[in-house]
């Protein structure tokens, strides 16, 4: 049976507000190991991402100071997403489409159910895949 996207996902990710400081989303981060969190509305639908990224290039690097600022002035936004029963070859279509390392997933009513990286497709998709993954997503970049 082909794997889904609940099947790969890190489940129940660590969420924020669009009202949300940099420092406090740096310190989530941290203490998650991760490098993007999900964020979401008053019903735990997802609106968009901030990213490790998101916060040096848009902020610390036009030196403003990331306590002041709040997720919602640098998030990612509009947040591409897949759904809980996409299967890999779909999610994987879809981060090569949109360039994107990480992508949350999501239930039928929008709400964030995981969070899928590149590092959990590399755990069980074949390497011709994830080579071609990587690369795709790595182009921006070159």
């Amino acid at each position: 049976m082909a794997k889904v996207a609940r099947d790969i996902m890190t489940p129940n990710p660590v969420c924020c507000h669009p009202g949300t400081t940099l420092d406090e989303v740096a310190k989530m981060m941290l203490d998650n190991d991760c490098g993007e969190i999900p964020i979401v509305d008053a019903e735990n639908g997802v609106i968009g991402v901030i990213t490790d990224r998101d916060i040096v290039c848009r902020v610390v690097a036009q030196r403003r100071n990331p306590v002041g600022c709040t997720v919602d002035a640098c998030m990612s936004s509009p947040v591409i997403t897949v759904h809980e029963d996409d299967p890999l070859d779909e999610i994987v279509k879809t981060m090569e489409k949109y360039q994107v390392r990480r992508v949350p997933v999501v239930t039928d009513d929008g709400v964030c159910a995981g969070i899928i990286a590149q590092a959990d497709v590399a755990r069980i998709a074949p390497k011709r895949e994830v080579a071609e993954l990587l690369r795709e997503v790595s182009q921006h970049y070159r």
